[in-house]
């Protein structure tokens, strides 16, 4: 293998690239950012919200890299401590939440694009110059994560592509064991720069379950819609009755205009297309998954579970990676997490208050699939490339 094809290789590599050095970092931003711009030049004229989320990638490296005094001390460092000029002065501006700013301007891709090139340089000429070391590599390697992010947004919001339609897989049983769940520190073999909500490691009993080898499709999905699955109170928490009569009230996932027969569903823009019906369901609230399990008589995942089956079934048949999936419980920090850290991309919420996402959809980076990694987000979020699998009450 030559180093080209040593580099490729690392480039999608899950745990290459969490402790990546200077020259892999390079190569991945370098990547990331021509991922970015394909995406929004998919568009002829990028919407608004296209705009915006990728403006996010340069405010975030000019913000902790590029401005930041402090950036070297990683995680250490003074989260509001002295910051440069930035190139473009108008960014908090553009940046600003709806309803802040009166008539929010909205720059054109051009100039969108424009403000990414003129922050990659300088991220870029100052990583040349940084020490090849954890804690001055730490925003980084944390503006590399969260330009993938970004990616898989645009990807979202272009609404093209979909999971492969799979044949039905049977059910696995997973037998009773302990097991560490979340990411090891770096001196028991972790890697060096690990996420906030995955620290640290600590070891849960997991008592047998049977977990869904892939998650819930289409097809089983419109069966729970055609028995009146979306009104009827009893399959619904108190939480999801609330959402169901919020606005318009909800009979059909997200984009999807035709569940019964054949299931539809708008893509890219504008068009209906015939959603396979071996393709995992998506765009689906909590809510929703918690209904379609107490009518199928099952139950979400633990985050024990799907973790334990997605780091050693998959030689059994647990495929993972269609979707993002919903698991049960609320967002929670493992013990010894302490506070988040500065430019977490994950920080902790107020208990209760969000949900969980495991795995990844088929729109991420194969660099960001890993077993351990988590997100949080509201239990009603649908936008995303979201669906879930079920286990055995």
């Amino acid at each position: 293998m030559n180093s080209g094809q040593a580099a490729a290789g690392a480039l999608g590599d899950p745990l290459a690239i969490r402790s990546a050095g200077r020259e892999l970092l390079s190569l991945a931003l370098l990547d990331s950012r021509n991922h970015l711009l394909r995406a929004l030049a998919a568009w002829p004229d990028p919407p608004p919200a296209a705009r915006r989320a990728a403006l996010h990638a340069g405010w975030y490296q000019e913000h902790w890299i590029c401005g930041h005094v402090q950036r070297q001390r990683g995680e250490a460092c003074d989260p509001a401590g002295q910051r440069l000029a930035g190139v473009e002065p108008r960014i908090v501006l553009w940046l600003a939440r709806l309803g802040d700013v009166p008539d929010k301007p909205v720059p054109d891709a051009e100039t969108v694009r424009g403000y990414l090139a003129q922050t990659l340089d300088i991220t870029l000429d100052l990583l040349a110059g940084t020490p090849d070391d954890d804690a001055p590599l730490h925003f980084f390697r944390q503006a590399l994560l969260h330009e993938d992010r970004l990616g898989e947004t645009l990807a979202e919001l272009l609404q093209r592509g979909a999971p492969p339609a799979r044949p039905q897989r049977l059910p696995l049983w997973m037998p009773a064991q302990r097991w560490q769940l979340g990411s090891p520190r770096p001196g028991d073999g972790g890697s060096a720069w690990t996420l906030q909500n995955e620290r640290w490691a600590h070891a849960v009993a997991v008592p047998d379950f049977e977990i869904d080898a892939q998650p819930v499709n289409w097809q089983q999905f419109a069966e729970f819609s055609a028995d009146g699955g979306y009104d009827r109170p009893e399959l619904w928490t108190e939480a999801g009755r609330a959402w169901l009569q919020c606005g318009d009230a909800a009979r059909a996932p997200r984009h999807v205009e035709q569940l019964g027969g054949a299931v539809l569903v708008r893509r890219g823009s504008g068009g209906l297309l015939h959603a396979a019906s071996g393709q995992a369901a998506m765009h689906l609230t909590r809510f929703e998954a918690e209904a379609w399990c107490r009518w199928a008589g099952r139950r979400l995942p633990t985050e024990p579970e799907w973790e334990l089956a997605a780091a050693t079934a998959a030689s059994r048949g647990f495929l993972w990676g269609d979707v993002f999936e919903w698991v049960a419980g609320s967002a929670r920090a493992w013990p010894g997490a302490g506070d988040s850290a500065p430019g977490c991309l994950d920080p902790l919420p107020a208990p209760g208050t969000q949900g969980v996402l495991r795995g990844a959809s088929f729109a991420t980076r194969s660099r960001r699939h890993h077993a351990k990694a988590r997100r949080f987000v509201d239990p009603a979020f649908s936008a995303g490339f979201v669906g879930f699998r079920s286990c055995a009450v």
